[in-house]
């Protein structure tokens, strides 16, 4: 197994180096978005249906990720800057269970619940935070997200969360289409699979968002006194 994984890894660096080669021959993508005056945080699915290994959409890979949100987080709450969590809505009266798929009843797995859609405790949200209950990938699809950043006068989200593949990718595409500065911070997303994290980063980076490291936002961050 380490061994296909090693092949996979090698494959895909090469991959990547061929494609970052065509484009900039091309003159194409890589283009720069940069931070703006009025940053907000999005937490995109930090929620214990993908957080907790008991689920079976669940993943330890994210760890590290929350942690980096949670560190995140403590910079950033201080100084005013909006924050904004997203989940799975929880309707058992209704029969509408988002995101709950057969493996969900697997042996050995919890079925999806209640708990499952509440946000990671290591991350729990605060009276003035903004918890955003979404049924698609992006968290601007059919939510009130963009008006609240219009609201707050926000020109600069920065995306954290889960999974870099599908709901990351779809956040931060969707921020760009909405004229947002879309950053992603490299230490603070994650995915089921490594090689979906990787790929998917350096795609998004070449056309559709920043991928900045926690260091970086961290800098931007308290280089200002309040937001």
């Amino acid at each position: 197994m380490q061994n296909t994984d090693q092949a996979a890894e090698q494959a895909l660096a090469e991959a990547m180096q061929s494609i970052d080669e065509y484009y900039k021959q091309r003159g194409i993508f890589q283009d720069e978005f940069g931070f703006g005056k009025k940053p907000a945080i999005v937490v995109v699915d930090f929620a214990n249906g993908w957080t907790d290994e008991a689920y079976a959409a669940g993943s330890k890979r994210l760890d590290a990720p929350v942690e980096a949100t949670k560190q995140l987080l403590d910079i950033a709450r201080p100084l005013g800057v909006p924050i904004i969590y997203t989940t799975s809505p929880w309707r058992p009266q209704c029969g509408d269970q988002p995101f709950k798929s057969a493996a969900d009843a697997s042996e050995g797995f919890r079925e999806w619940d209640e708990h499952a859609c509440q946000i990671d405790d290591r991350l729990t949200p605060q009276p003035e935070d903004y918890v955003i209950e979404k049924e698609s990938a992006s968290a601007f699809s059919g939510t009130h997200l963009c008006g609240y950043l219009i609201e707050q006068k926000v020109d600069t989200v920065l995306i954290t969360g889960c999974s870099t593949s599908a709901c990351i990718r779809a956040t931060a595409t969707d921020a760009k289409s909405l004229r947002f500065r879309p950053v992603i911070i490299r230490e603070c997303v994650g995915d089921r699979v490594a090689a979906a994290h990787v790929f998917t980063l350096f795609d998004i980076q070449a056309r559709f968002a920043d991928v900045r490291s926690l260091d970086e936002v961290s800098s931007y961050l308290t280089s200002q006194s309040q937001f």
